[in-house]
């Protein structure tokens, strides 16, 4: 069976074994200090806030610096949680405030779903664009963003994060 093309998908996946246990993963994800550990690029810069409140629930909203020459260099991004379970599911919708200071997303979210595997933990890694409106998708120039090529570097940068930290 062909592979679909990508205009018909609504979302990536990528999976990995971490050797490392889903609370050091979950860890990590949960501290927004550290999101840049995650990242394969220079995209995902650091925290907004100095020191950044971990990831306790949902609705909290996290800000991050991002950098990308497609959006005009250096910019913000603000997160809200919409799952949380600890050391099993995190996740959350990029949104940015606008000038009368509503939070609005785009429709995309990321997602990490942990799963024990002996002493190690699979990660699935989930990029669904599936609320995005059209109008969106038009003005960013298309979706997906990233390929899953990016998704599996960023499960590698997470692994290279817990495997090797002391955190």
């Amino acid at each position: 069976m062909p592979a679909p093309d990508v205009a018909e998908l609504t979302h990536l996946v990528a999976e990995r074994t971490i050797h490392a246990a889903p609370e050091r993963v979950f860890s990590l994800l949960a501290d927004p200090s550290r999101h840049h550990l995650t990242e394969p690029s220079d995209w995902v810069r650091g925290s907004l806030e100095q020191s950044p409140a971990t990831i306790t629930e949902v609705g909290q909203v996290f800000g991050i610096e991002m950098f990308h020459v497609n959006a005009g260099g250096r910019y913000e991004m603000h997160n809200r949680v919409i799952a949380l379970e600890p050391e099993r599911t995190i996740a959350w919708e990029p949104a940015q405030y606008s000038a009368d200071g509503i939070l609005e997303t785009g429709g995309w979210t990321w997602r990490y779903d942990l799963e024990p595997a002996g002493a190690d933990t699979r990660v699935r890694l989930t990029y669904d664009w599936s609320a995005t409106p059209p109008e969106i998708i038009e003005q960013i120039g298309g979706m997906p963003a990233v390929g899953i090529d990016h998704l599996e570097r960023s499960l590698e940068a997470l692994a290279g994060a817990v495997e090797t930290s002391h955190a």
